[in-house]
């Protein structure tokens, strides 16, 4: 593959790719997310005391749904036979850390289904609790890393910077 824009065709229109002659492989994506919050917000979360119910769960259920829903989300993804996702919420300092992992054995790779896992767990997060926290903020919404695929593994360095696997 190389570093260009496959979604683009030589005229530069929008195309979703061709992945028919690309072998199946086991493929895995992790993304990650964090929505900051006040102390108070996230206490009330850890301790139950939402008048909406168990946010983690409520989270936890919309990332997993989101990540089924992606390919109807965003344009050119191809829809893809997903079969793992796994949504783990830990919180921080005034914040909790999202991580959605996503595995399929398919053609094409599967890390918008994760982004789109952790972005969607931590807009259920904002909308459980906007009634006592407005001013929430979703941050780092990022891939953490990826398997599979021609293109081989790649990882997050703690740097912010990336690696690829040999």
């Amino acid at each position: 593959m190389g570093d260009h824009l496959t979604h683009l065709d030589s005229q530069g229109s929008a195309h979703m790719v061709d992945v028919g002659t690309k072998p199946v492989t086991h493929r895995v994506a992790v993304a990650g997310a964090t929505i900051h919050m006040k102390p108070e917000t996230l206490a009330m979360i850890v301790e139950g005391r939402s008048p909406k119910g168990d946010v983690f769960a409520v989270a936890r259920i919309a990332g997993i749904q989101a990540a089924k829903r992606t390919a109807d989300l965003i344009p050119l993804c191809h829809p893809i036979a997903i079969t793992k996702v796994a949504v783990e919420l830990e919180p921080g300092d005034a914040c909790v850390h999202i991580t959605a992992t996503c595995a399929t054995d398919g053609k094409t790779g599967i890390e918008m289904e994760a982004l789109t896992a952790a972005a969607t767990a931590a807009l259920a997060l904002y909308d459980m609790c906007k009634a006592v926290d407005r001013g929430m903020e979703i941050a780092d919404v990022r891939l953490l890393e990826k398997s599979g695929g021609a293109s081989g593994d790649w990882t997050r360095t703690d740097d912010g910077l990336t690696r690829k696997e040999d």
